[in-house]
């Protein structure tokens, strides 16, 4: 990833922060966005700004990821890699939920990585780069509880396959890199049945992979130009196991969910 012009939304905490991080480490020359730029500003006045540039945007807003591409370009004259994290989760029976609360998680999840993969795209096919979709072992088997969110995962996971094979014969790299249950305030921020923050996670952190190791695996997939990524023991059972036994994974995970604490259902 040296001197590789890189943007990383949702950069202002969690996978994205860390990820950040770890590219510049590597020497990239990196574009930062999320929402509370203030976030960025912090962890990044100590780096030479000729190294980076920090955008506020929204991906929910397709002018702002416009804009956001093109800053890059102006900045740097080229895109060598997209790394779609931004991403909000959800805690809530099917049921229960507002309507508006899947709308949420689809339009930052899956249009976010829409609108910044059709801005970049002529860029990357240039530099002939590296599309990555930050998505979730979610994406691979529904998770009860997180409609929403599975729903979002699985119509981003779709969606890169489909552009990297339109694009296979112009060399183009697309990456799905799918984190189990990772340490980081995707949780924290969760939204309820009604929109509003779950606030505490139910998940005991210190039993989780941090994201700091995370984006290590990331950045060594992307530097790999490799197709996927799924990361942590329980992900990757859960990933073979459902492709032979699905039925089988569907009581598992049903029981594994239903464990955590003031579970939505029992």
């Amino acid at each position: 990833m040296q001197n590789k012009v890189t943007i990383i939304t949702g950069a202002s905490s969690g996978i994205g922060k860390a990820l950040a991080a770890e590219a510049h480490k590597r020497g990239a020359k990196l574009v930062l966005s999320a929402r509370r730029k203030e976030k960025l500003d912090e962890y990044t006045s100590s780096w030479n700004t000729a190294d980076f540039i920090v955008v506020q945007a929204d991906v929910t807003h397709e002018e702002e990821c416009r804009l956001l591409i093109g800053a890059a370009v102006e900045k740097f004259g080229r895109i060598d890699i997209l790394i779609n994290n931004a991403g909000i989760s959800m805690r809530a029976l099917f049921e229960d939920v507002d309507i508006d609360v899947i709308r949420k998680l689809m339009d930052t999840n899956f249009w976010g990585t829409v609108y910044c993969s059709k801005f970049a795209l002529p860029h990357l096919l240039k530099t002939k780069g590296s599309l990555v979709g930050v998505s979730s072992v979610a994406g691979y088997k529904g998770l009860p509880g997180r409609t929403g969110y599975s729903a979002s995962k699985f119509a981003m996971q779709g969606f890169l396959e489909v552009v990297r094979i339109e694009n296979l014969k112009k060399g183009l790299h697309v990456l799905i890199a799918c984190p189990g249950f990772t340490s980081s305030n995707i949780r924290n921020v969760a939204l309820s049945k009604d929109g509003s923050s779950q606030g505490e996670t139910p998940l005991d952190e210190n039993k989780l992979m941090p994201a700091e190791t995370v984006a290590v695996h990331i950045c060594n997939a992307i530097e790999k130009r490799k197709n996927s990524l799924v990361l942590t023991t329980m992900g990757k059972i859960t990933v073979l196991l459902n492709k032979f036994f699905p039925k089988f994974m569907d009581g598992m995970v049903y029981n594994h969910m239903a464990k955590e604490p003031d579970s939505p259902f029992k």
